[in-house]
């Protein structure tokens, strides 16, 4: 080779690497701002993204390798810009995911630098390169709208505030209230959980607090993420006479047994989830005075996809062989977004179930509680099935509902992943087939969690196929409901439901053959105009939850991101 070309050979290479090294991002290492950083990522950024899996949105370990400083403070101080103007990745990455993340633009630059420097600080430690965008190519793959779009009903609805429950000090709007119990007395009294620790009761206007489970669970845990804290409770059908309320919540890890854990060498999962059994001396008292016991302790791999909603089928008379029978679900703790499916969809594994128990009885592995001789699994003779296993194969069963006047019909809402939203009938021993399955298509999870795939009759036939399906193209993330049997004749006889993200309301027609299975929008009005939550709670992201008390008839919508509870008072068309 010619020394002169080897001279200009070495003479590019060397300014190459200067310029690599003098364009390099080169942000704060400090303990002090990446610490900072660390607590900001893991209040405000947890719930949706982690480093290495993805979630709601993409993991964001590498990202500092491949755009500048600037370019992911504009990414996040203004998330729709960036996608419409300046980032392609940020608009591949709204393709795939089908959400824009909410605007950081109140946070400050230096705290915004100091998440970056946590993230940089993973990235380089643990060699974490950037999530590929690149969509899936093969010929089966789905993406964008894959369920024919749901219009709107001509139904139109009513709401009446009812109280504004703020948000604790020093907690972020992604943990609120959640679930709604009426009274057992029925006199109207309602109480709300709030994730933060506290359940609140509701005296018409007024609020104070019922319980504050802090003043008795020393390691009650409630972040990161959106699923912490009180994640459900009810009463016991003869709560005015036992005294009994139940309450599930997380726990930080610290060495405590579990009843059943789904952990491996390389999984240290730092949550747990406990049922537990409250008793108060005095049913009537308007503030919780008594004693609690542990019921039931669970240990999952991940913080994600966790306990869900506890309930007692309502209205059952004492000789009914369901009274004091305790529903509640159980979602697949995360494993598929970090790549370990293995670890649920089987009878050995509590993940992505929805189990019962007896809380009166004794015969469960740690005598706190009993397994009913009904359930569909209790005759199983290896020692490792989950015998309180009811119904399994769900990714996130949210909400639990019975249809009272179709023979209490048992239905419940499983969140989807990045495609479908489902409703599900339950049936007793029914496998519902995530994370093969992700409404009627066939997924791979292992492969890429946001790609469905169409399959052959024969196969859809594997699992128990849902009632109700939409898709991404409509929201992101179902809001279970309730069959309405109140006295809004317009209502009746339809089970009202939602979607968590987008406050968008729905319903489906709900017969005893359930011989209708699509979804109509409800239209919010108010003052005389059409409206919608996002404009009422002037928010992107609603977080709804709906509730109903059966003996007065009122169904409640809830937005966690303003701690408002309204009322439907009117339906009409």
């Amino acid at each position: 080779m010619p020394k002169i070309l080897l001279y200009i050979i070495i003479t590019v290479a060397v300014a190459l690497l200067i310029f690599i090294f003098f364009h390099k991002e080169h942000y704060p290492s400090d303990e002090k701002t990446v610490m900072q950083g660390k607590e900001i990522f893991t209040k405000y950024c947890l719930s949706c993204h982690g480093l290495k899996a993805e979630g709601f949105g993409p993991p964001l370990g590498g990202i500092t390798r491949i755009l500048s400083e600037n370019e992911l403070k504009a990414l996040i101080k203004n998330p729709s810009k960036a996608i419409e103007v300046t980032s392609s990745r940020a608009a591949r990455q709204y393709a795939r995911y089908k959400q824009v993340m909410p605007s950081f633009d109140w946070m400050k630059d230096e705290e915004v630098t100091s998440v970056l420097s946590y993230i940089h600080q993973q990235t380089e430690l643990n060699d974490i390169n950037p999530v590929s965008v690149k969509a899936d190519t093969t010929a089966a793959a789905f993406t964008g709208r894959l369920i024919p779009p749901i219009k709107k009903s001509g139904l139109k609805i009513e709401l009446e505030d009812v109280i504004q429950i703020p948000h604790l000090p020093g907690t972020t709007t992604d943990l609120g209230i959640v679930t709604l119990r009426p009274h057992p007395s029925g006199d109207g009294t309602l109480l709300v959980s709030d994730q933060n620790g506290i359940i609140y009761i509701i005296d018409g206007n007024r609020a104070s607090i019922f319980l504050n489970i802090c003043d008795y669970v020393k390691d009650f845990q409630n972040g990161p993420g959106i699923a912490t804290g009180i994640g459900s409770f009810d009463f016991h059908p003869d709560f005015l006479n036992n005294g009994l309320l139940y309450i599930l919540h997380a726990e930080t890890y610290k060495g405590q047994k579990a009843d059943y854990a789904i952990v491996t060498d390389s999984l240290k999962s730092v949550v747990q989830w406990v049922l537990s059994e409250w008793k108060m001396n005095h049913a009537n008292d308007r503030a919780f005075s008594g004693t609690y016991r542990e019921l039931l302790r669970l240990h999952a791999p991940n913080f994600a996809h966790g306990a869900q909603d506890l309930s007692f089928i309502p209205g059952l008379e004492k000789n009914d062989p369901e009274y004091g029978l305790l529903y509640f679900g159980y979602g697949d703790g995360g494993s598929n977004n970090i790549k370990h499916p293995e670890l649920g969809h089987h009878l050995k594994s509590f993940l992505g179930s929805i189990l019962r128990i007896d809380p009166s009885g004794h015969n469960s592995k740690n005598g706190n509680y009993g397994i009913p001789a009904t359930n569909p699994f209790v005759n199983e003779t290896d020692p490792g099935v989950v015998k309180e296993i009811y119904a399994f194969g769900f990714r996130n069963p949210h909400r639990l509902a019975w249809d009272k006047p179709n023979h209490n019909r048992m239905m419940a809402t499983d969140i989807g992943e990045s495609n479908i939203e489902e409703l599900n009938i339950i049936e007793k021993g029914g496998d519902y087939g995530w994370p093969s399955r992700e409404g009627n298509f066939g997924i791979n999870t292992k492969k890429d969690p946001k790609t469905v795939y169409k399959i052959s009759e024969p196969d859809l036939d594997l699992y128990k196929k849902p009632f109700v399906v939409y898709d991404h193209e409509e929201g992101n993330a179902i809001s279970g409901g309730y069959v309405y049997e109140g006295d809004l004749t317009a209502l009746k006889d339809k089970y009202i439901f939602g979607d968590i993200v987008n406050g968008r309301l729905f319903y489906v027609n709900v017969n005893p053959a359930l011989s209708d299975s699509t979804i109509h929008e409800l239209t919010i009005v108010r003052d005389g105009k059409e409206t919608s939550l996002k404009e009422m709670s002037n928010t992107k992201r609603l977080h709804l939850r709906i509730a109903y008390d059966r003996r007065t008839g009122n169904m409640y919508v809830i937005s966690k991101m303003d701690g408002m509870i309204r009322r439907i008072v009117k339906a009409y068309n």
